[in-house]
């Protein structure tokens, strides 16, 4: 005789399938609680292959253990390595996330920019801390166009770098305009590939 899915008993959670549904309900009924125990954690681990995106952590792990206890139904009497979970678990709300509140200088560079000028601030050495401001001038720019369609001159945002680190980091408008140190070296090369190209054109 054929088993049809309507006759067969409600899978309680799908991500795991009904076969490891029924290897639950089959270590039910092992008598002996350290058999038991046994069997229960190898189908823990068969649930952790099943999903290559869990870790293998504490917190992951337990996650596991509470899956295995809401398909028994919370009856599997076993020697668990965390506590059986409670019974509103299913029915608890998450906690409600916090916002961000932190008040951000110009939206459109975003907090990691402020959190990166904070560490070259900290920078003791100059050479590097005058690396960190091309650095930044780079992605403030490109950030900056992404934004707003129109070109942005260097001098805009030399005077932004200087506003958020609250005039600690700065550096010469001439020097970066002349050495082209916030155009990124993608498009940099990019112009190298059309001369060269064009200089071998005019050699045929």
């Amino acid at each position: 005789m054929f088993e049809y899915n309507t006759s067969k008993s409600n899978v309680i959670l799908k991500e795991y399938g009904r076969n490891v549904q029924k290897l639950a309900e089959h270590i039910m009924t092992i008598e002996d609680r350290d058999k038991r125990t046994q069997y229960a954690a190898t189908l823990v681990e068969l649930m952790r292959q099943l999903n290559p995106s869990v870790r293998e952590n504490n917190e992951t792990t337990q996650k596991l253990w509470d899956d295995l206890f809401i398909m028994t139904n919370f009856e599997l009497n076993v020697d668990a390595p965390y506590p059986m979970p409670e019974v509103d678990i299913l029915t608890k709300k998450p906690k409600r996330l916090s916002y961000n509140t932190d008040p951000v200088t110009y939206k459109h560079y975003g907090k990691n920019i402020e959190k990166l000028i904070d560490k070259a601030i900290a920078t003791e050495s100059e050479e590097e801390r005058k690396g960190a401001i091309i650095y930044l001038g780079k992605l403030m720019k490109g950030f900056y166009q992404t934004w707003n369609k129109e070109g942005v001159d260097d001098a805009v945002i030399i005077k932004n770098i200087k506003e958020i680190s609250g005039g600690k980091l700065d550096i010469s408008v001439d020097e970066v305009k002349s050495n082209n140190l916030f155009e990124s070296q993608k498009g940099g090369r990019s112009k190298g590939r059309r001369g060269s190209g064009g200089s071998n054109r005019r050699k045929k």
